[in-house]
């Protein structure tokens, strides 16, 4: 009898490296996308230490995401308001958003603040207000609601859709990308109103990601290693 010697397998190995190739792209991008989160994570850090800014002047920043402002908002203590539904302390609840032609500004949506579901009233309201209101807050960007948001109704929004909001709102002209979190409040004598700005909730698991994928690498080259092997030694005979 004289044994054969097995084809070596070239579909398997291209199959074998192109998954590889996959693999290793992936736990490359996630270690890339780990860097750009940390610098996001020390540049909201570094923004939250600085002191506050004009609006306009933290708005001629590079990137003025997380800078604390200073504006002034004519008629803000009251003016009319969407409601979007919101949890706070895992407590339930909505948050006041309102819009304002700052001074020296563009026109953009301020959060006021947050308001318990407990509580049945809202601030007033009367559009003929001009009194101006000063206050500090965050400049944030609003991340798009996705597509499973719940469209709004009735003045009650469920993410934040700032185009949207300010349709209702009757905003004519363009509007700013970026929300003020109002962290002083615009309503003072109105206890219920609780003005705060979100956590920045960044959630860095990406070194976690590349490692499965690296470790997945890992294992499909042993895989193949081993199967490759006994293939390889496989004595096939013919009589």
């Amino acid at each position: 009898m004289t044994a054969v010697r097995p084809r070596f397998p070239v579909v398997l190995t291209v199959l074998a490296l192109v998954l590889l190739g996959v693999l290793l792209a992936l736990g490359v991008w996630q270690v890339q996308r780990m860097q750009w989160k940390e610098g996001l994570i020390a540049g909201a850090e570094q923004a939250a230490d600085k002191p506050p800014l004009p609006l306009a002047e933290a708005l001629k920043v590079e990137n003025p995401e997380f800078r604390r402002v200073i504006l002034t908002c004519r008629g803000l203590a009251a003016a009319p308001f969407v409601e979007l539904q919101s949890i706070e302390d895992s407590n339930a609840g909505v948050r006041l958003v309102s819009a304002c032609a700052a001074e020296g500004g563009p026109t953009l949506l301020v959060d006021r603040g947050f308001v318990a579901a407990e509580v049945s009233a809202r601030p007033p309201v009367n559009a003929a207000d001009t009194m101006p209101v000063v206050i500090t807050g965050v400049l944030r960007r609003a991340p798009a609601p996705s597509a499973l948001t719940p469209p709004p109704a009735e003045g009650r929004f469920y993410g934040r859709d700032g185009e949207a909001m300010a349709r209702v709102l009757e905003i004519e002209g363009p509007i700013s990308p970026f929300t003020v979190f109002a962290t002083t409040s615009t309503n003072p004598d109105w206890l219920a109103l609780k003005p705060s700005a979100p956590p920045a909730a960044f959630s860095n698991n990406h070194l976690g990601y590349a490692l499965t994928w690296f470790g997945l690498a890992a294992a499909l080259i042993a895989f193949y290693g081993v199967l490759l092997r006994r293939r390889m030694t496989r004595k096939d005979t013919e009589s």
